[in-house]
């Protein structure tokens, strides 16, 4: 299958790459590889990426992309990114298709995390 016109990788911000690896190994199981101390990617995630080190982060109130993870059991996973140090930006909500909330992750990046369930 051809990757031609797909979206095939992302990059966000992070402030503390080595905080932002342990968070999102905690939380959602993520591979990192780093390559060098201003970057690492991740695996395990349905869609590639990485972090670059940067003092912005990624906001949907600022105008950035949202990206979106699934987890079929949403409570537990908001208690375990509040357990692990993210913050929450909106509750969980519902929508067309399912539930979702809105996080932080260690460096003020906003993600999501829905569910069909």
């Amino acid at each position: 299958m051809s990757n031609q016109n797909k979206i095939t990788y992302v990059e966000l911000p992070a402030r503390d790459i080595p905080a932002t690896k342990a968070f999102f190994t905690s939380v959602f199981g993520w591979v990192f590889i780093d390559y060098g101390p201003d970057y690492a990617t991740f695996t395990g995630a349905g869609l590639d990426g990485g972090f670059f080190k940067s003092d912005l982060n990624a906001s949907t109130a600022t105008g950035s992309a949202l990206v979106v993870i699934y987890r079929e059991d949403l409570e537990q996973s908001l208690e375990l990114v509040k357990e692990k140090g993210g913050s929450i930006i909106k509750p969980i909500f519902t929508f067309p298709g399912g539930r979702r909330f809105h996080f932080g992750d260690p460096n003020g990046n906003e993600l999501a995390v829905w569910s069909d369930k």
